[in-house]
């Protein structure tokens, strides 16, 4: 009990000042302790002890523009990467991933097409949001396991090249959709390539019991995850029913990723890269795998996303641009290595 106490305060101060770095790196730099103070005073029974002694300007960047963005990274990056682990539990396949096998590109076109021609604005609005990107992302799940079935069972090959050429051709719709709808190219180009600029505390709100749901669901899983590991056969004689599994946690991880597409765009390869990295460390037992992938998985994409916004400051870069350049070449060595799942 004591070691796993200790992990957790250990994750959480990590995480902790992982949050206040990020929020003061910025084109305007904020100090450390300044940041401290202004997140103190929002905290009952602590905020009469804090003394503010910085300007109004730099709390509304801080607590209304940077903290959302930090808090919404950790999120949308936890989020994908567990369902990373769960499509790559389900296919038993270490390049299956929301973005790979085409259901970030499924939830980015139910996404436009809500935007564009059903949700009104305003918060209430934005709300319904990640709904239009699920029935998009179970779209392309639908068209993806139709193609990737061989003799009636899905084949994780098959499904992989199947992704690939449906995401292709629905990230296209969704190009002529933005320039034909908006005629705003700067806004397709952030959306296609991933994007947490702008985004404020109604998308936080909008993202994050998705996902919550979504973990806890996963854990539910993790134990007929770990049977499957055994093989078709041996799952099916310890009473697991396979195929119902597979679309069950299919649903789920494309609900995860509906909900992380919906307020970011879509970002690549983070339910790729940090599900495969941390199976390789602490082995392929699901729960640990979840609750790993969760934490790893949120603080690489606040890290993303904090170069993102500081590299080339004052301009700033889609987010995923910078997970494309970690992920390309650690897809490209997945694929020489093989793609069989390893347990």
């Amino acid at each position: 009990m004591r070691p796993m106490k200790g992990s957790i305060a250990l994750v959480s101060l990590i995480t902790i000042a992982a949050i206040v770095v990020a929020t003061a790196l910025g084109s305007v730099p904020i100090p450390l302790g300044h940041v401290l103070g202004m997140l103190a005073s929002r905290i009952p029974g602590i905020r009469d002890f804090v003394q503010g002694d910085w300007s109004v300007a730099r709390e509304v960047i801080v607590l209304q523009v940077r903290l959302p963005r930090v808090l919404l990274a950790l999120v949308v990056g936890g989020g994908l990467s567990v369902a990373g682990v769960l499509f790559q539990g389900s296919l038993r396949n270490p390049l299956a991933d929301p973005y790979i096998i085409g259901v970030s590109s499924g939830a980015s076109l139910g996404a436009t097409l809500g935007l564009l021609f059903f949700i009104p604005q305003g918060l209430a609005g934005f709300g319904s949001l990640p709904l239009f990107a699920f029935a998009g992302a179970m779209l392309a799940t639908w068209i993806v396991s139709r193609l990737g079935q061989s003799r009636g069972r899905l084949d994780p090959t098959s499904l992989i090249l199947a992704g690939v050429a449906v995401g292709a051709a629905l990230t296209a719709v969704v190009s002529l959709l933005m320039v034909l709808k908006i005629q705003n190219l700067t806004d397709v180009y952030l959306w296609l390539m991933g994007s947490l600029s702008g985004r404020g505390w109604k998308h936080l709100a909008v993202a994050t019991p998705y996902v919550f749901a979504g973990v806890v669901l996963a854990l539910w899983q993790a134990k007929d995850l770990n049977v499957y590991l055994l093989g078709e056969e041996a799952a099916h004689s310890l009473g697991i029913d396979v195929q119902n599994l597979q679309r069950w946690v299919l649903v789920l991880g494309s609900l995860m990723a509906a909900a992380c597409v919906s307020v970011s765009g879509v970002i690549g390869f983070v339910g790729l890269m940090v599900p495969h990295a941390l199976r390789l460390i602490f082995g392929a037992e699901h729960r640990r795998l979840i609750l790993h992938s969760l934490w790893v998985g949120a603080l690489f994409l606040l890290v993303a996303d904090t170069l993102a916004r500081t590299v080339l400051s004052p301009t700033e870069l889609p987010v995923g641009i910078i997970t494309a350049f970690v992920g390309g070449p650690f897809f490209i060595y997945l694929m020489k290595r093989g793609s069989g799942y390893h347990g």
